[in-house]
C-alpha cells in the first residue's frame, strides 16, 4: 500500500509567500493613492454616483409638480423619485462602510484654517444625515396614504391606515429637508469652485473622476 506524503511545510511556505505578495501589492496601491493626493477610486466613484442620483431626485420632484397627478406619466415619475431615494440610501450606506474601513482620505491642505476644516466637516456630515433621513421620511409619506404602491420591482400592499394629518406633517418635513439639502449642496459646490479657481489648492481635483497635476497641491 503506497503512502502519500504531502509537503505540508512547502504548502505553508507558498501560502505565506502569496499572502506577503498580496499585502505588498495592497500597500503599493495605498502608497500610490496617498502620493497622488487624491481620494481612492472607489470613494470617487461612489461620490459621483451619488451626485447623479441626487440630480435625478430633484429633477423628478420638480417635473412631477408640473404634471397632472392622475396621469400614468405622473405615477411613473413619482415611482422613479421614490426608487431613486431607496438607491441613494443604500449607496450612502456603502459609502459609510467603505469610508470607515477601506477608504483613503487625504488630509486637508495646510492652507485651510481649523474653522474652515470644521465647517467643511459639518457640511459633509449634514449631507450624509439628510441623504439617510429624506428617503425614510418620503417612505413614511407613502405609507400614510394607506394605499398600495410600487417599490422597486414589487407592488407593496397598503400597510397602514390613511392619516392625512400626519402625512401632511411628514410632507412639510420632507419639503424642508429638500430645501436644506439644496442649501448644503450649494455650499459644498460653491466651496469646491472657490478652491479650484480662487485658492487653487487642488482640493477639487482630488475628487474629480480624472487625474490632474494640481491635485498634489492639496497636500502642501
Amino acid at each position: 500500500m503506497a503512502v502519500h506524503v504531502f509537503p505540508v511545510g512547502n504548502l505553508r511556505l507558498e501560502q505565506m509567500d502569496m499572502t506577503e505578495r498580496i499585502e505588498s501589492t495592497r500597500e503599493s496601491a495605498e502608497k500610490a493613492v496617498a502620493e497622488s493626493g487624491r481620494f481612492d477610486q472607489i470613494s470617487i466613484s461612489l461620490h459621483w454616483i451619488t451626485v447623479l442620483l441626487i440630480v435625478t431626485q430633484f429633477t423628478s420632484a420638480w417635473f412631477h409638480k408640473s404634471l397632472d397627478p392622475d396621469t400614468s406619466l405622473a405615477a411613473a415619475v413619482l415611482a422613479t423619485h421614490r426608487n431613486t431615494g431607496v438607491v441613494i440610501w443604500f449607496v450612502g450606506l456603502a459609502r459609510l462602510v467603505w469610508r470607515r474601513n477601506f477608504a483613503y482620505l487625504p488630509p486637508f491642505p495646510q492652507s485651510m484654517s481649523k474653522l474652515q476644516q470644521t465647517i467643511s466637516t459639518a457640511v459633509e456630515y449634514g449631507l450624509y444625515i439628510l441623504l439617510f433621513v429624506q428617503p425614510i421620511i418620503g417612505l413614511a409619506r407613502v405609507l400614510l396614504r394607506g394605499e398600495s404602491f410600487d417599490f422597486l420591482f414589487w407592488e407593496v400592499p397598503a400597510l397602514m391606515e390613511p392619516d392625512p394629518t400626519l402625512r401632511g406633517q411628514f410632507a412639510d418635513v420632507h419639503e424642508f429637508g429638500a430645501k436644506a439639502l439644496l442649501v448644503l449642496i450649494g455650499f459644498h459646490a460653491g466651496a469646491a469652485i472657490v478652491h479650484r479657481f480662487v485658492l487653487r489648492d487642488g482640493v477639487l481635483q482630488r475628487m474629480l473622476p480624472w487625474t490632474s497635476k494640481e491635485s498634489s497641491g492639496a497636500r502642501t
